[in-house]
């Protein structure tokens, strides 16, 4: 595990000081350990998105060499990026890991849920994932969320208390000085935990590039074919894209985030390599959901709402 011994930090000539990717590295190990000793079935939010990859390489860090006390969650739309889903069911081989899938699909199937008329499932995932925690009695959350992708992650604490039905208030938010985290629940409560609260977008980049770390090509500029909606590229899929009038054309681009393939936009990009990538952010004044998720957009207060009715 990196500690930082040694390190220079940026602008300091002290051969002790910590690099602003060692403090947050240090900070999120901090964050599983506390976990790990305060609750007794935590769980790992993971979709094979690039946060979730980072979150569980760090967890990896924090308990290595032995093997992490967590299983995996994974709330699968059925519209996930192939790419992804064989990405993610690789890492759960190779590091011998329990992964829990709760399909919006079987829901669907079983009339629990209905099918939006937009096709989109994002929105439908708050019921296959509080069911799953209260199934399994996982009474820890981790979630990749950072306080920099939108406004309302942006008042979570690392520690966010959810109620008895998984639902989020603003109100029962706890202080968080000194690094001091409250697990206090009640019997039928659980916490969300965000390890990746206090890193940007372009610190994530970052981290990936520092340690190596192996990421779906789906994150790095390639041909695929697209279409046009609402000032997005979106992916052609069955899901219900494209409609009439909205003509398939092949481009050269790549995904900031990863999601539903119905509301996750596309960038055109001619970034290839981790360095590139990482210009291309540093460079850019949208945050990745502003500028590619359409289920944020529906309303004002989407992701508040969402909060509140138990997603993240």
């Amino acid at each position: 595990m990196t500690t930082g011994i040694g390190v220079r930090g940026a602008g300091t000539d002290s051969p002790y000081a910590l690099t602003h990717l060692d403090a947050l590295e240090s900070e999120a190990v901090h964050i599983f350990r506390e976990v790990a000793g305060e609750f007794e079935r935590p769980v790992i939010l993971f979709s094979g998105g690039k946060d979730s990859i980072v979150m569980l390489h760090l967890a990896l860090k924090a308990f290595a060499p032995a093997a992490i006390p967590f299983s995996l969650l994974h709330v699968d739309t059925g519209h996930n990026f192939p790419e992804v889903i064989e990405y993610r069911d690789r890492v759960v081989r190779r590091h011998g890991l329990r992964l829990h899938v709760a399909s919006v699909q079987d829901y669907i199937d079983r009339g629990v849920l209905r099918e939006r008329p937009d096709g989109t499932r994002n929105p439908l995932q708050t019921v296959p994932l509080t069911e799953a925690i209260q199934q399994h009695r996982f009474d820890a959350v981790f979630g990749g969320g950072r306080r920099d992708e939108e406004k309302a992650r942006a008042k979570e604490r690392v520690f966010s208390l959810r109620d008895e039905f998984s639902q989020w208030d603003p109100r029962r938010q706890r202080p968080e000085l000194w690094q001091l985290y409250n697990g206090r629940h009640a019997p039928g409560e659980h916490v969300r935990v965000f390890p990746l609260s206090n890193w940007t977008e372009l610190d994530v980049w970052q981290y990936i590039q520092r340690e190596r770390i192996e990421l779906p090509e789906i994150y790095f500029a390639h041909e695929r074919e697209v279409f046009a909606r609402s000032g997005m590229w979106l992916t052609a899929g069955d899901w219900g894209g494209p409609k009439e009038g909205e003509t398939p054309q092949k481009r050269l681009i790549r995904y900031r985030t990863v999601g539903d393939m119905s509301c996750t936009g596309a960038v055109d990009s001619d970034a290839t390599t981790l360095d590139a990538v990482i210009a291309e952010i540093a460079a850019s004044r949208l945050t990745e959901r502003g500028a590619t998720r359409a289920d944020d957009k529906l309303s004002e207060a989407a992701m508040e709402d969402r909060k509140r009715e138990g997603y993240f």
